[in-house]
């Protein structure tokens, strides 16, 4: 079982778990968006607040990602 645990904890540090960690941060934006849209047309400020910490949340998610992709020296020719 901790040869397993092990195994998985260094996925969260590879390559491919960083690109995964970044499409499910990413997959969040999308109920984020919603609710924004609902917040709006309901006129809940106090959601639409919510929404946009959320949406920044979300970003500096990737950016953390983002950094550590850079890190791992990916050769994706799309990251530089």
């Amino acid at each position: 079982m901790s040869k397993a645990l092990s195994k998985a904890k260094g996925f969260k540090k590879s390559k491919s778990g960083t690109y995964l960690s970044m499409v499910t941060t990413a997959a969040g934006a999308i109920s984020v968006v919603k609710q924004a849209k609902k917040a709006r047309t309901e006129n809940d400020t106090l959601r639409l607040i919510d929404a946009a910490v959320s949406a920044a949340a979300i970003v500096t998610g990737l950016a953390i990602l983002y950094r550590e992709l850079k890190r791992l020296g990916d050769d994706d020719v799309l990251l530089g």
